[in-house]
């Protein structure tokens, strides 16, 4: 048995973390310098004229600050918002490139980016934006910093949701093979309707194209984190955004994570797991603009309706 626990610890998933502070964060033309001195490749769209609001936009698993907002981020900047990404621990540029973080380093990153760009523009509505697993990241980083949340198709999938046998197969390969890859793609399974944004995620570089076994662990810890918060969840305005037709992130597990939260959830017939690329995009970017300027009021597509709509219908 005792050989069994060491064989067992010396395979557990690890986590590469910050490391200690050696100063202050701050801002760089190209990059977030987090406390640790570590390099976060930040892309930036500035507002066309005078900005009404700042985002900060946090991209999901395996992609990068430069690639998921290539698309809408255009639309937003010419609306007036000045929108930010960086690319997270582990992912694009990021130090420790295929390597998961933790939940701890994740959302202490995104803290430190909504104080410095609190800064650089005082007096600014700030929005914190996250996709996939960057919601995850955003609804825990987010309350009382953020003025507003926003939520793109958000991992939400936890344990719990999984299942005993699903989860505890993850936790044997998690515990027994943590550095196996597993290619992203799997077949019948679309991200988007997008082809030309499908083809530039799978041509480019800095897209990790296979995920190992402990990072898939990791994301799990996030998305168990995710919807733990959410019965306490949220003083500040948040949106959700889901697509009735996303094949990545189950949604029954996600519609049970949010039927009575104070959130608002916002759905999308024809809208996919990456929405601002699906061919929807401009209709939720115009949703996105018209919330971020009224939380309260009633969204232009009318995706809020069939959001509550959606939350009151009962589970299989």
């Amino acid at each position: 048995m005792l050989c069994l626990g060491l064989a067992l610890s010396a395979c557990a998933p690890r986590e590469w973390p910050a490391g200690p502070a050696t100063g202050s964060a701050h801002l760089a033309t190209d990059a977030v310098l987090a406390p640790d001195g570590a390099r976060l490749p930040m892309h930036a769209w500035p507002a066309e004229g005078q900005p009404r609001a700042v985002v900060l936009a946090l991209h999901g698993l395996n992609d990068h600050s430069g690639l998921f907002l290539e698309d809408a981020g255009p639309l937003l900047a010419e609306a007036g918002i000045a929108l930010y990404a960086y690319d997270q621990r582990g992912f694009g540029a990021a130090p420790d490139r295929g390597l998961w973080a933790g939940v701890d380093t994740l959302v202490d990153d995104a803290r430190s980016a909504i104080a410095l760009l609190r800064t650089r523009h005082p007096g600014l509505p700030l929005v914190l934006m996250g996709e996939s697993m960057g919601g995850a990241v955003a609804l825990l980083a987010g309350e009382g910093l953020a003025d507003r949340v926003v939520l793109l198709a958000p991992a939400l999938w936890n344990r719990e949701a999984m299942g005993p046998a699903l989860s505890g197969l993850l936790w044997f390969a998690a515990h027994t093979l943590p550095i196996l890859g597993f290619q992203n793609s799997a077949p019948g399974y679309r991200a988007s309707d997008n082809d030309a944004a499908l083809r530039r995620m799978g041509r480019d570089p800095l897209v990790l194209h296979t995920t190992r076994v402990e990072v898939l662990w990791g994301v799990t810890n996030l998305m168990d984190a995710a919807v733990a918060s959410l019965p306490a969840c949220c003083q500040t305005p948040t949106l959700v955004l889901v697509g009735a037709k996303d094949q990545i992130v189950p949604q029954i597990p996600v519609r049970r994570a949010l039927r009575g939260t104070r959130l608002t959830v916002a759905r999308y017939e024809e809208g996919y797991h990456l929405l601002l690329r699906d061919s929807i995009r401009d209709t939720v970017a115009q949703d996105l603009l018209a919330w971020i300027a009224a939380p309260g009021a009633a969204l232009p597509s009318g995706a809020d309706a069939a959001g509550r709509a959606w939350l009151s219908q009962p589970d299989p």
